[in-house]
């Protein structure tokens, strides 16, 4: 049996990215060494992208993404978003097969392959071909059956109540 676990945090509730950066706090305390790929974040400014660097040299964040797909301030066309995605795809394979880290962190990697800028086997096959003593978390909602049957651990954020129901616009620190 492999040391190494895959871990999906998925669901329509808030807390996947949380979730995924409080283990990598946890194991910044036992010098793990941890890489975080986020695939959609990019282009806006939020407290992870702050915060993460504190926690250098043992935690590496590459935000990647041209940002949230298809939403009302989102002026790239699809294909940019896609080519990045891909790239994205890339770059997580050179990181989990890297020899680098003990944990690596595919931020928003199912929103992704929801929006059809990936596919489902590319996600399987970074799973796949990751080494036994990689512990591999994958973030956001839609998680394919596929990759939750082949996961170890498996979260499901659920939503009971939102501010956002009640005009509450994000806040800094919380939402972002």
């Amino acid at each position: 049996m492999s040391d190494g676990l895959t871990i999906v945090y998925t669901g329509k509730g808030k807390g996947k990215t949380t979730a995924a950066l409080g283990l990598a706090l946890r194991a910044t305390g036992y010098n793990k060494k941890i890489c975080m790929i986020q695939f959609i974040k990019g282009s806006w400014h939020y407290g992870e992208m702050d915060s993460t660097k504190k926690l250098e040299p043992g935690f590496e964040m590459v935000a990647i993404g041209k940002g949230f797909v298809g939403i009302v301030d989102d002026k790239s066309p699809k294909e940019d978003h896609e080519k990045v995605a891909k790239e994205a795809i890339r770059i997580s394979n050179e990181k989990i097969q890297s020899g680098k880290y003990d944990i690596v962190i595919l931020d928003e990697i199912n929103y992704a392959v929801n929006l059809n800028l990936i596919s489902v086997d590319n996600v399987l096959n970074l799973i796949k071909s990751k080494p036994d003593n990689i512990d591999l978390v994958l973030t956001g909602n839609y998680a394919k059956e596929e990759v939750i049957e082949i996961a170890d651990l498996v979260t499901e954020m659920k939503e009971i109540k939102h501010p956002f129901q009640k005009g509450i616009k994000a806040k800094k620190g919380i939402d972002f």
